[in-house]
């Protein structure tokens, strides 16, 4: 029996999930639509509680819909369940690795788990080790490994049998800014390989750099989707942070400073401002999400005058 075709690896059709007693339901997930196109990055981006994991969970078999249907690469999420964990990689925000195991006993097993020949097994291993820069410490006990050497470990785990889509609930969380840097780079070298993944976030900046398409939901909706770019441009043009606004973008800069030195008026520093994927999330669902700030007050050195910076998407 032939795989079937890969246009939309992910699909959603009013996927729904409740929890509690019929009397006391808790609409976890609340008819989610999604159709993530093959080769993507795609991200599903929103506070905790939004809705995000429960989704996951149903595409990847470990929770059944209340109601809807969905398919992952290409195989329904209920009546091929078996098909579809063949076909996917999972690295979960709380997944559970045995720390009296080695790096490299946990990618024996997996392999084995998978059905994968043991003539493959410690090549298979051996490369995934590598890749995920973990070579060194693989025969050391996961329960000395660091966050990011465990998550990087669980990503290698998610990619022995070389899925052709993969699942990354909040890879980052809890990470320091350069595991979280390796980790992006990883993710951006399978998708470039071939590789669809879906990438849960809270972390606003995550989904603008690794995100080809973002999804945002909150309270169990989806409120709004889109590129990064077509997401921040309908909440706003880009401005200058001297009350003058740039209907064209950051190429009006240098007319605004050429006018301002015609008058004499003597300029130290500039902040162009742009809208955020926070600005989109705030316009869609009324809040911002935790930590992310206002992004209203200007940026000041330590005498209190207007910091030189640029924000947006690097």
């Amino acid at each position: 029996m032939s795989d079937p075709p890969l246009d939309f690896p992910i699909t959603a059709t009013g996927l729904v999930r409740h929890f509690g007693p019929e009397n006391n339901r808790v609409k976890a997930v609340d008819g989610v639509d999604l159709h993530v196109s093959a080769g993507e990055i795609f991200g599903f981006l929103g506070p905790n509680g939004a809705g995000k994991s429960t989704t996951v969970r149903m595409l990847t078999t470990l929770l059944k819909p209340t109601a809807g249907s969905a398919t992952v690469a290409g195989f329904d999420v209920v009546t091929q369940a078996d098909r579809v964990r063949r076909s996917i990689g999972v690295a979960l925000q709380d997944a559970a690795i045995d720390p009296l195991m080695t790096g490299n006993e946990l990618l024996e097993l997996q392999a084995v788990l998978y059905g994968i020949p043991a003539a493959a097994v410690r090549r298979r291993a051996d490369e995934l080790l590598e890749r995920v820069g973990l070579t060194a410490a693989a025969d050391r006990r996961v329960g000395t490994y660091s966050g990011g050497m465990r998550r990087r470990l669980d990503l290698a785990l998610s990619l022995i049998h070389q899925p052709t889509v993969l699942f990354l609930d909040e890879p980052t969380t809890g990470l320091d800014p350069m595991s979280r840097i390796t980790l992006w780079e990883e993710v951006r070298r399978l998708n470039r390989e071939g590789t669809t993944v879906l990438l849960t976030t809270q972390y606003l900046e995550e989904a603008d750099q690794l995100a080809d398409r973002v999804a945002i939901i909150d309270n169990g909706v989806i409120v709004q989707q889109g590129t990064p770019t077509e997401l921040k441009a309908a909440v706003g043009a880009p401005s200058l942070l001297v009350s003058v606004g740039l209907p064209g973008g950051a190429a009006q800069v240098t007319d605004v400073v050429r006018a301002l030195d015609e008058q004499g008026v003597k300029i130290q520093h500039l902040e162009l401002s742009e809208p955020s994927l926070d600005d989109v999330f705030a316009a869609a669902t009324g809040h911002r999400l935790e930590g992310a700030g206002t992004g209203t007050e200007p940026a000041t050195d330590h005498e209190g005058a207007p910091a030189v910076k640029r924000r947006g998407r690097r």
